[in-house]
């Protein structure tokens, strides 16, 4: 079956984020570009399996079914030769929620928390909300690459108690190398530091490149780690919250259960579990075609910015629909640049700067979109910059 990703789908006033949030702040004219969801439509999968669980009229209190955790299973070994036991998986109310019971099951107030910026912003926000103290590595930029200066990596970390990993990195796109991640994994194992690891863009990676789950590169990894994941971003169904974590040590996953189950947090809504079923077991098809045309979308960015703004870089993404605009020739302050891409491209993006000082000068730029809509949104990118 072939799918339509050139579709519009209408998504003004049905109380999304992504569209209906700015009209709070004053905007009118815009194409939201920032949050992290696709305009893609969801799966017809997805929707028919909460269809059906419509058409029998009851919204009841629902059981994890046995096929969730099994499907799972399947759907890691069938994408990364990775094999895990279905008691190591213990669902999550979303990512960022995961990452917040993990900071706070493993660490205490004043502990030292790692983070590679830039990042995510709730990688700043979560442990400076739970009075961690955070310590920043500093990423730098090598061939048009975010890479890991690990002498500094390894200063930074010995004395932390926690460090979050972004695995493939946001805003950058990168997919790690198995060989940095094993080498991630000796250092915080020296330093009796545990990695928790977001990878919810990990579906998404793009053709020539090879994600490799953190807990599945080493039996150091594996015996030091929380993986976090999810189908949220991959198959565009972030509202149905549907995540897990991965736990392969025995002591730590007892020590997180235990902490979820407290707060009664260790179980979803009816919604959470058949269509993660229906996406990992129907939808593979509509995957592969995503994923070709969203590099499709990203090599058509990088063209136009080549021939038509040439002061406008891109770091290449590895994985995801996410590209960090590198807008630093443009010579403008963090507040100018917003100004330029929100009041004169009518463009809404993320300012990088939101992702951590290393930020400064960049701006994310959200192309899981219809390629109607990101001509139209380049072409007046291309008006703002022709009078600037």
């Amino acid at each position: 079956m072939t799918y339509n990703f050139d579709e519009i789908v209408h998504r003004w006033d049905t109380d999304s984020i992504k569209y209906d949030a700015p009209k709070t702040e004053g905007y009118t004219q815009y194409i939201p570009m920032w949050v992290a969801d696709m305009d893609f439509r969801t799966p017809q999968p997805i929707l028919d399996s909460i269809q059906k669980m419509l058409e029998n009229g009851v919204l009841g209190y629902t059981l994890p079914p046995t096929l969730w955790a099994t499907t799972i299973q399947n759907w890691l070994l069938k994408k990364y030769n990775w094999e895990i036991e279905p008691q190591e998986l213990i669902f999550a109310p979303g990512i960022v929620r995961g990452l917040t019971f993990a900071i706070r099951c493993f660490t205490k107030p004043g502990d030292k928390i790692l983070i590679m910026s830039p990042v995510y912003p709730p990688f700043f926000s979560v442990p400076k909300r739970n009075k961690r103290k955070l310590i920043t590595h500093k990423l730098l930029i090598k061939n048009n690459q975010y890479h890991i200066d690990f002498d500094q990596f390894e200063q930074d970390v010995k004395l932390c108690k926690l460090f979050v990993l972004c695995n493939p990195h946001n805003p950058g796109g990168r997919v790690w190398l198995k060989e940095e991640l094993e080498k991630i994994a000796s250092i915080c194992k020296k330093h009796n530091v545990l990695v928790i690891s977001d990878e919810i863009h990990a579906d998404l990676t793009l053709p020539t490149h090879t994600h490799h789950p953190f807990a599945s590169v080493s039996q150091v990894a594996k015996q030091n780690s929380i993986v976090f994941m999810a189908p949220s971003k991959t198959f565009n169904m972030p509202g149905l919250v549907s995540s897990y974590a991965i736990i392969p040590n025995a002591e730590l996953r007892k020590q997180y259960a235990t902490y979820v189950e407290d707060l009664d947090v260790a179980s979803g809504h009816m919604f959470s579990y058949r269509p993660l079923i229906a996406a990992y077991t129907e939808c593979d098809a509509w995957l592969e075609q995503a994923i070709n045309y969203i590099q499709g979308n990203i090599d058509y960015v990088r063209d136009y910015l080549a021939n038509h703004l040439p002061r406008i870089k891109m770091i290449e993404p590895q994985a995801s629909y996410l590209i960090f605009l590198d807008c630093r020739e443009l010579k403008l302050n963090d507040q100018e640049l917003r100004d330029f891409f929100e009041k004169k491209a009518g463009l809404l993006l993320n300012p990088g700067i939101t992702f951590g000082p290393e930020g400064s000068g960049f701006m994310r730029l959200n192309i899981g979109c219809s390629r109607l809509i990101l001509h139209k949104a380049m072409e007046q990118l291309e008006a703002a910059y022709k009078e600037f």
